[in-house]
């Protein structure tokens, strides 16, 4: 079963039931572009009044509201990764603070590439159907099947998890090959989760022979289950990344890397496999 995420009802305002949604989905109502400030009643318990001042402004991409009651059960936050240590990164922790003293869960994807509308209507209709998906299966009835191993047909007529984020990116990375942009067919990823900290979520493909456009994501979820495996997640996000970009391979040089660099950078990360929740799966990936 999926959790509600604790919100606490005394320090959440409920959006007022005029107020149209930005959408509607498995008894839940998104508003989009709301500020912190907005949703909570009077500055929460520990909270100086220059810290709530500063994150009473921050902005959230989308709030989702109870049907019912229009009460916050959680929010959705896009941002450009930042330096540990930057204004910025305390600005977010900052944020993060505040949403857990008033029991709002929320979900921040860091990505340079993420972000538009389109996308993260995608991202929260996502979430709500796996959270519904899961609220519907019965722990005790057997080995049901995950939201995210559902096997159907997908855009390219194969059969395959048809709830794959990055399922059509995949499908359009094997078009880009067969006219010739890309120097292999295949998107390859791998996934950890930071203990008490992000997911993050990598993919890659081969663009010219020995070099790679690699696009990387964090996903934090306090206080949400998101109903698929936070870390799994992140690397279909970061499949999503990835297909965003590969559209874009006409319009100018992209950054890439050397094979070389990239193979370094993955047994940079295998090495801090003791700070990872569950370890790291991916040493297949580490060899040349």
């Amino acid at each position: 079963m999926t959790s509600t995420g604790g919100v606490t009802a005394s320090w959440l305002r409920p959006i007022p039931s005029g107020v149209a949604p930005y959408l509607a989905r498995a008894g839940h109502l998104g508003h989009a572009g709301r500020r912190l400030g907005e949703l909570v009643q009077g500055r929460p318990p520990g909270v100086t009044g220059s810290q709530w001042s500063a994150a009473g402004r921050a902005s959230l991409d989308v709030v989702v509201c109870a049907a019912d009651t229009g009460l916050p059960r959680f929010a959705v936050r896009f941002t450009a990764p930042v330096p540990d240590g930057s204004p910025a990164r305390r600005a977010e922790r900052l944020t993060d603070a505040v949403c857990a003293a008033v029991g709002l869960p929320l979900l921040r994807v860091e990505s340079p590439t993420l972000g538009g509308a389109e996308q993260v209507r995608r991202f929260v209709e996502y979430v709500l159907d796996a959270r519904a998906y899961g609220d519907g299966t019965d722990p005790d009835a057997g080995e049901a099947v995950g939201f995210r191993d559902i096997v159907g047909r997908l855009p390219d007529g194969r059969r395959g998890p048809v709830n794959d984020l990055g399922a059509l990116a995949r499908a359009e990375a094997v078009e880009a090959y067969v006219a010739g942009r890309l120097a292999d067919p295949i998107v390859r990823g791998l996934h950890a989760r930071w203990t008490g900290g992000p997911a993050e979520g990598w993919a890659w493909v081969e663009v010219r022979p020995g070099h790679c456009l690699l696009e990387r994501v964090r996903l934090t979820a306090r206080g949400l289950d998101c109903g698929v495996d936070p870390g799994r997640l992140a690397e279909d996000l970061a499949v999503v990344a990835l297909g965003e970009r590969l559209r874009d391979l006409g319009g100018g040089a992209p950054t890439l890397l050397e094979r070389a660099e990239l193979l370094g950078r993955i047994r940079a990360l295998a090495a801090r496999r003791d700070s990872f929740d569950g370890g790291f799966a991916f040493d297949h990936l580490c060899a040349d």
